[in-house]
């Protein structure tokens, strides 16, 4: 019975692990294209992963960082567009 919850503990932090590292490489790619949607994705895995207890802090703040980064950038071209998407 104990080995059973420590393997689904370790299993939890590997998930954890990868929602961090997720959100990291999703609020990265959101700076480019698509951060109405992956700004808000990336700033809730990143949550997740830190509720969840991850061993990689340090990614899901940045993943967290980025993913407002990403509505930032899209509120600004916003502003300087007067649209609700921006182009180049």
């Amino acid at each position: 019975m104990e080995l059973t919850a420590q393997a689904t503990r370790r299993s939890a932090v590997r998930d954890a692990d990868g929602m961090a590292v997720a959100s990291f490489i999703l609020g990265l790619l959101g700076l480019l294209v698509l951060n109405v949607f992956l700004g808000p994705i990336a700033i809730a895995l990143a949550s997740v992963a830190l509720w969840r207890g991850t061993a990689r802090r340090g990614r899901a703040f940045l993943g967290l960082g980025l993913g407002v980064a990403d509505l930032l950038v899209l509120v600004a071209f916003m502003q300087f567009d007067s649209t609700v998407s921006w182009n180049f």
